[in-house]
């Protein structure tokens, strides 16, 4: 079936909400896939703060060249308050025609994403493409950024085992995920962890820490590690609990910010790279008010509503998964 092309002439890019490594290989996958068709692009500084404040920048192959690899945003990221109110959706749509932007590509999580639907009401063509750490966007497998963070992650928690294991003492890791644990339970599976907090599972201390804590002692073990996502509670309250019940002293490791830098890996950067260049070729086929999505190994794509009304869960083997490592 032959495919329409409409008749782009130029788009914007933001990226909004908390950075993820590859939000930087995304921005020049649509730089070059516009440039490569004759389409202008725009940078739009600070997410839709410099939409509603017309804080943009031309994009050109010398202005995304050698940032593959950085992590960060060379667009800055920003969230805004002022675009929640219809008064600052309006200056967005008003900047959007006073500029001549046929559409804009927003990359980011939930946020950004209510904001793509608030601007196609007012009749902006917008696409919208996951870039969390958190991987916590319900419509897609897998978000810009989760690779790399869980990678930074595993080798910090890797390097404080070593010395973990020296002291024979137990650690508490706090890994980011405020309404998530995918990254605490991917994490925790790679490293081993001896038990593995998340906001979506209920915790039984006494069963799920206290007992396989034991249980690894009784096995043999002399180190412990417990990875925790913020969701799931504070690293030192959770430390606090284990020192009272058991008369253990561990200690407490907040990773941070720290998961959301460094250069992005190549499956962030691949994906990123496609997920930029599918935007471009949606916009100029007249699709709109959609969310880029991973599924089944491919790419699909899903309207912004239906997408934000999904929910999504931790996936039941992973639970099973985990409940046979820990402890042994």
């Amino acid at each position: 079936m032959e495919v329409l092309i409409m008749a782009i002439k130029r788009i914007g890019v933001l990226t909004s909400g908390g950075d993820a490594p590859g939000m930087n290989p995304c921005v020049r996958a649509v730089v070059r896939t516009a440039l490569y068709h004759g389409i202008e692009c725009y940078g739009i500084r600070r997410g839709w703060h410099g939409l509603i404040n017309g804080d943009v920048v031309k994009l050109d192959e010398r202005s995304v060249s050698h940032i593959i690899d950085r992590g960060g945003t060379i667009l800055f990221t920003a969230r805004s308050k002022e675009f929640m109110t219809e008064e600052g959706q309006r200056k967005a749509v008003s900047t959007c025609k006073f500029l001549g932007l046929d559409g804009i590509i927003a990359i980011g999580g939930d946020g950004t994403f209510r904001g793509a639907l608030a601007l196609s009401k007012y009749g902006i063509n917008v696409i919208g493409i996951p870039g969390t750490i958190d991987n916590d966007i319900s419509c897609t497998n897998y978000c810009i950024g989760f690779d790399t963070a869980a990678n930074t992650a595993i080798e910090c928690i890797d390097k404080l085992r070593d010395t973990m294991q020296s002291h024979e003492r137990c650690s508490v890791v706090e890994v980011m995920g405020r309404n998530a644990g995918y990254l605490a339970m991917y994490v925790g599976l790679a490293v081993g962890a001896t038990a593995v907090l998340v906001p979506e599972e209920p915790v039984d201390f006494e069963k799920d820490v206290i007992e396989k804590i034991r249980q690894a002692r009784l096995n043999g073990f002399t180190h412990y590690m417990i990875v925790v996502a913020e969701g799931a509670g504070s690293a030192a309250e959770i430390a606090a609990k284990i020192k009272d019940a058991i008369d253990l002293d561990p200690r407490v490791t907040v990773l941070g910010h720290i998961q959301r830098g460094g250069s992005p890996t190549g499956r962030d950067r691949v994906n990123a790279t496609k997920m930029g260049y599918m935007a471009v070729e949606m916009l100029m086929e007249g699709k709109s008010n959609r969310i880029i999505c991973t599924h089944d190994g491919g790419f699909t794509d899903v309207d912004i509503s239906e997408g934000l009304s999904m929910k999504k869960g931790i996936q039941q083997m992973e639970v099973d998964v985990l409940a046979a490592m820990t402890g042994i």
